[in-house]
């Protein structure tokens, strides 16, 4: 049984593990190393910010996240979105529901927007996003190096609210 509960620091061991995983994998971000809690911690949203679990206590499989996209007045109600699920998890609607969290939780507070920055190799993520109401907003060519040297594109991707005018 998955549950799908705010994240907390009790959290914190599994969701860098999860993290660093997808940034082994070479397809999620342009980051080489997870940082620290709180590090990971400040940069978040506190109140969109999500685990799904191994039944009720079990390790963390995946998370979603919430980040301001500015400080500016005028947006905020846009935020950009993480979600990581790890590789024994894969495949059983994990990222699905925990972007559903997400996308009620945003929407409660009066976000009406949601972005996301995807490589275009990650398939499934794309087709994940696409499934919860995301449009592509176009690619930005050449936009990033890995460590390794080598340009990277990114699909922009948005989520506008159907009930946050």
């Amino acid at each position: 049984m998955i549950a799908i509960v705010p994240m907390t620091p009790a959290h914190a061991a599994d969701v860098l593990r999860v993290y660093q995983h997808g940034i082994d994998e070479g397809n999620a971000t342009f980051e080489t190393k997870a940082p620290t809690w709180d590090a990971f911690d400040a940069a978040k949203l506190p109140d969109h910010r999500f685990v799904a679990l191994d039944a009720a206590t079990g390790p963390a499989l995946g998370y979603v996240v919430a980040s301001a996209v500015s400080k500016r007045a005028c947006y905020a109600g846009v935020v950009e979105l993480s979600v990581y699920v790890g590789p024994e998890a894969r495949g059983r609607g994990i990222g699905s529901r925990l972007l559903s969290a997400l996308i009620t939780s945003t929407e409660a507070a009066g976000i009406w927007t949601i972005n996301a920055g995807i490589f275009p190799e990650n398939t499934a993520s794309l087709a994940l996003h696409t499934r919860h109401g995301f449009r592509v907003l176009g690619r930005q060519e050449r936009v990033g190096k890995t460590a390794a040297g080598v340009w990277r594109d990114v699909v922009l991707l948005e989520r506008r609210s159907g009930v946050v005018n």
